[in-house]
């Protein structure tokens, strides 16, 4: 039996510093054979739903991603195979005719809220991550960023977390908690936890060297 790439899955709410984390995790093996998939580009394609549908979108339910395409794309990076990952168009509601091709390596991490919902993906994952922030940060992060970065303003924000958000995250992404092999308390603040995960990485890629 050939060597398998190893398959990690990073989830958690938003704001809660899963990207954090993961980026954490990729910076400690440039010199190594890493990846990353993430699930945000992966949201369904909507060219044939009208505008008005789109801009209805509810981005923070496991029905708005195309885990299809996604676990696809996983089986075909574990045989070593390239694929091209889809590019989203936040403003026009729908992908992008843009690809973005990424080559096979010994390390894939999946990142995004909902990666440990559909069992299909945990069953591709060898290491399973819940990135757990309290609800008052995440908030604060998400508002900072969608100021800074998204030109929101505070009232739609906070109307976006009440409605939609924080219900999808108490109702879709917390529960996922119990899939996680290790919870992560803080995100990338939390260095002792991302360097034992970078040491059980290394670890395995030292054992399949030597198999």
């Amino acid at each position: 039996m050939g060597k398998k790439p190893i398959v990690i899955g990073v989830a958690g709410g938003s704001g809660s510093g899963k990207t954090s984390v993961t980026k954490s995790i990729f910076d400690h093996f440039t010199e190594k054979s890493i990846l990353m998939l993430e699930q945000d580009y992966y949201y369904k394609d909507q060219a044939d739903v009208p505008m008005e549908k789109r801009l209805q979108t509810n981005y923070d339910h496991p029905l708005a991603f195309d885990n299809d395409l996604l676990i696809k794309h996983i089986e075909s990076l574990i045989n070593y195979d390239s694929v091209k990952k889809p590019v989203y168009d936040y403003t026009l509601h729908t992908r992008s005719s843009h690809v973005i091709e990424v080559e096979p390596k010994d390390v894939i991490i999946v990142e995004g809220i909902l990666v440990l919902e559909d069992e299909r993906l945990r069953n591709l994952m060898d290491i399973k991550l819940f990135v757990d922030t309290d609800a008052d940060l995440r908030i604060i992060r998400r508002m900072l960023r969608d100021i800074k970065e998204r030109g929101r303003t505070i009232d739609s924000v906070i109307e976006q977390y009440v409605t939609v958000v924080r219900p999808m995250h108490n109702q879709f992404i917390e529960p996922t908690k119990r899939y996680a092999d290790v919870i992560i308390p803080e995100g990338g603040h939390n260095h002792v936890a991302i360097d034992l995960m970078v040491t059980k990485i290394q670890t395995i890629l030292e054992q399949k060297e030597i198999l």
